[in-house]
């Protein structure tokens, strides 16, 4: 991986509450936004939601598209924005939404990363805690590291 998988531009905070559905939509838009997907990748995400949930615990979900729409994908890329609400995912509360897009097995490496900070309790605290997309960007700077 030569270009960072998480651009500080792909990190935002949100004060508004949203439903699932706008949150897929948000995460992908950022994908589309920072190069690493075409705008049918979006698609994707929500029919990839519509057959299996993307929630993973401690506030987090994790959109990503199809096998089918690989070929959407330019370059791995990940989009992570905090709500300050939580979000109603199919029953699950949510204030963190990961989008992601790998090619090869890019993407393993940067869910293992990601795993590993939100089974930390403590940690998701520190995340809900922090006030600027800056601060987050900088506590998420070991997801770009090989």
């Amino acid at each position: 991986m030569t270009e960072q998988i998480l651009s500080s531009g792909a990190v935002r905070t949100a004060d508004a509450a949203v439903g699932r559905d706008d949150a897929i939509r948000a995460a992908g838009a950022i994908l589309v936004e920072v190069g690493a997907v075409d705008a049918a990748y979006v698609d994707a995400m929500l029919e990839r939601e519509g057959s299996v949930s993307t929630y993973m615990g401690n506030y987090l979900a994790i959109p990503h598209g199809t096998n089918e729409a690989k070929g959407t994908i330019r370059k791995s890329g990940l989009s992570f924005t905090r709500y300050a609400e939580p979000i109603d995912w199919d029953g699950d509360e949510v204030r963190f939404v990961v989008g992601i897009a790998g090619i090869d097995n890019e993407h393993l490496e940067i869910l293992s990363k990601i795993a590993i900070i939100f089974s930390d309790e403590d940690e998701v605290e520190k995340l809900l805690a922090l006030d600027s997309a800056e601060e987050l960007y900088a506590a998420l700077s070991d997801v770009n590291e090989s």
